[in-house]
């Protein structure tokens, strides 16, 4: 889309009080006696933008769960989509900010380098990066929050479902950009769990490129997924963004065989019949809840400011249950004992690859 293409993003607001992003607590009173949300939103997507059945749509759903449970109203949001190269990205953090939002949500790490510049001329209004390291950057700032994620422990999850379920001993791990170490946190938890329950288990693994662009390309996703089935893998994992729904396609053309997990969201939900045939599970990334749990914050007047973690624990990770035909009871009770087993701290996830 445009470069300053703004969506209004539709929903019922439901009366409530809130709060200042100062922490004063006030009443709107929109004529009829009943309070009204008070705090403004803005978010900005990173590439891929609404509808990419992944990163940006589960940031979205945290922002449309803030609007129905009536933490912001509907006409104090303004989203902001980045182009197909992701070059407007800057110019909508500070588009958003010169508008004096409460909150700016930049949704990717891509945001970190120019919200840590620009947060302290903006004093009054709130940054929360999904994924970002700002914070590392400018450490002085308080008012900046990097949403993180302990997206191996979701991944050791899954690939103790891949190594459970696949029959050659070979499953594949399909990475979106590679050498930011983002992306090779789910590799490693992916490796992890595959080890831990099919020890002789070789895993495949492709990445897609070195830019965000990575994250944009389900024909190269298509492309490298096949290499990795016929290479011998039957199931594959992606943390690659819009470019895993070419894992999807890519699945279908294998044939009966050949499993693929999600990433992010439960990309059952949103796949094809066809497609659901294929997709045992997804590695459930809460973006939606750090999004949630930001602007609950600001509404609140207790923004948090610097890294907040969501693991296991937090219920900022998870495995999606939705196919049970492929996800079966069995599997996921083992793949529940595994959970306790990290939250307990018996288990600890790898970070980085082997």
């Amino acid at each position: 889309m445009g470069l300053n293409t703004r969506i209004l993003v539709l929903a019922a607001a439901l009366p409530v009080i809130a709060a200042a992003c100062g922490g004063e607590t006030v009443t709107g009173d929109g004529g009829d006696g009943e309070a009204e949300p008070t705090i403004t939103v803005g978010m900005a997507l990173d590439v891929g933008g609404l509808g990419d059945k992944s990163f940006n749509d589960a940031a979205n759903r945290g922002l449309q769960q803030a609007i129905s449970e009536g933490v912001v109203a509907e006409a104090d949001v303004e989203l902001l989509e980045a182009n197909q190269t992701g070059s407007n990205r800057d110019e909508n953090i500070t588009t958003l900010a010169d508008q004096g939002v409460d909150l700016i949500v930049g949704v990717g790490f891509a945001f970190s380098e120019h919200v840590a510049e620009i947060a302290p001329d903006y004093p009054n209004v709130n940054f929360a990066i999904v994924d970002g390291f700002a914070t590392t950057i400018n450490a002085d700032a308080t008012n900046i929050a990097d949403l993180t994620f302990k997206e191996h422990e979701g991944s050791f999850l899954v690939g103790a479902a891949a190594g459970l379920k696949t029959e050659a001993q070979v499953v594949g791990f399909l990475g979106g950009q590679e050498g930011t170490g983002l992306i090779e946190k789910f590799q490693a938890g992916y490796e992890a769990g595959v080890a831990a329950t099919c020890p002789d288990c070789e895993v495949l693994v492709e990445y897609i490129g070195d830019s965000t662009q990575a994250f944009v390309d389900p024909t190269k996703g298509e492309a490298l997924s096949e290499k990795m089935y016929d290479g011998g893998a039957d199931v594959v994992y992606h943390a690659s963004g819009q470019s895993g729904l070419g894992l999807f396609k890519e699945a279908v053309e294998q044939g009966p065989d050949a499993i693929a997990i999600g990433v992010d969201s439960d990309q059952f939900l949103t796949a094809n019949a066809e497609e659901q045939a294929h997709i045992m599970t997804s590695m459930l990334k809460r973006v939606d809840t750090a999004v949630y749990e930001a602007i609950s914050q600001v509404a609140a007047g207790s923004f948090q400011s610097g890294f907040q973690v969501f693991g296991l624990a937090e219920e900022g990770v998870d495995y999606a249950d939705s196919n049970p035909e492929l996800l079966t009871e069995d599997i996921q009770a083992e793949l529940d004992a595994f959970k306790e087993q990290i939250i307990s701290g018996e288990i600890t996830v790898p970070e980085e690859p082997a």
